[in-house]
């Protein structure tokens, strides 16, 4: 079994993606998420998840950067591995998982790929 957890720093982009994740079945450290959010304290821990000793995120792809940005419409929003996985994208309503910026009709910047 690889790593239980990771700690980053608590920069607003890493709060707001990992925000997202919460409602995902990728994390399971909610509770603790919530109360860095409310302490602001600099660094986060997320405790990741296994099922059968193997992790829940299997992979993890940058789609969009610095040098390209890569914008997508509602209809345009990609399936990650058939519905299994998920896209992240920044709307003009924040960051969402490409399912929920689907049902609010929102398009945006397609940031990464989680499966």
């Amino acid at each position: 079994m690889g790593a239980t957890s990771i700690v980053y720093p608590s920069l607003s982009s890493t709060i707001l993606t990992a925000g997202t994740l919460l409602n995902e079945p990728f994390s399971k450290s909610k509770i603790l998420f919530l109360a860095a959010i409310i302490a602001f304290i600099e660094s986060i821990k997320s405790t990741l998840k296994y099922v059968n000793n193997q992790p829940a995120i299997l992979g993890l792809e940058r789609v969009s950067k610095p040098g390209l940005r890569i914008y997508v419409g509602k209809r345009e929003i990609p399936r990650v591995y058939g519905g299994l996985g998920i896209a992240i994208l920044s709307t003009s309503k924040g960051l969402m998982v490409g399912h929920e910026a689907y049902r609010q009709n929102l398009g945006g910047e397609l940031l990464c790929y989680i499966w």
